[in-house]
C-alpha cells in the first residue's frame, strides 16, 4: 500500500465520520453538555462510593444548580485467584458492579438506570502494610473504571440539552 493510498485511506474515514453526523461528546451541542455540572451525586457511604463520586465529579463538576441526581450502589466481592503451595492465596481479583439510576429533579422520574461492572487485580505478597495499600489502589483504580462505564452509559442515554 503506498503513502497516497493510505493516506486516502485515512481521509474517506474521516469523511465518513464527519457525514454520519459523528460529534465529540463533549463539544458544542454533544450529549456531555447535557451532564456537565448538571448531575449531583448521591452522598456516598463507604470508601468505595465515596471514589466513585469524586471520580465522576472530577469529570462532570460539581453542580451549583442540578438537575439530575445519579444515585448509584456500589458492590465489591474479593475473589483469590492464585493460590501458593503453602495453600495461601498471593494474588485477588477485586469484582466490582455499580447498579445505578439517573432521576430527574425536576419531574422526579427515572431517566435511565442500569448496572455496569468490571474487575482489577492486586498481589498479596509483602507486608500487611504493603498488602493493604495494593487493595486500597486496586479499589481506587476500580472506582475509575467503573465510573468511566457509568459515564459512558450516560452520555448514551440522549438526555436532552440544556436551554
Amino acid at each position: 500500500m503506498s503513502w497516497y493510498s493510505r493516506r486516502f485511506f485515512l481521509m474517506s474515514g474521516l469523511a465518513l465520520l464527519a457525514g454520519c453526523g459523528f460529534a465529540p461528546a463533549y463539544g458544542p451541542g454533544g450529549a456531555g453538555t447535557a451532564l456537565m455540572g448538571r448531575v449531583i451525586v448521591e452522598a456516598p457511604d463507604t470508601r468505595a462510593s465515596y471514589l466513585l463520586t469524586q471520580e465522576i465529579e472530577t469529570r462532570l463538576g460539581r453542580p451549583a444548580n442540578p438537575r439530575y441526581a445519579l444515585i448509584p450502589v456500589v458492590t465489591l466481592n474479593t475473589q483469590a485467584m492464585a493460590i501458593n503451595r503453602n495453600n495461601v492465596a498471593s494474588r485477588f481479583n477485586l469484582l466490582g458492579t455499580v447498579a445505578y439510576s439517573l432521576r430527574d429533579l425536576e419531574t422526579g422520574v427515572i431517566v435511565t438506570s442500569s448496572e455496569v461492572t468490571s474487575f482489577t487485580g492486586y498481589s498479596a505478597t509483602g507486608t500487611t502494610v504493603a498488602v493493604q495499600a495494593a487493595e486500597r489502589d486496586a479499589e481506587a483504580r476500580l472506582m475509575a473504571i467503573l465510573a468511566d462505564q457509568v459515564l459512558t452509559r450516560l452520555l448514551a442515554a440522549d438526555l436532552p440539552q440544556p436551554e
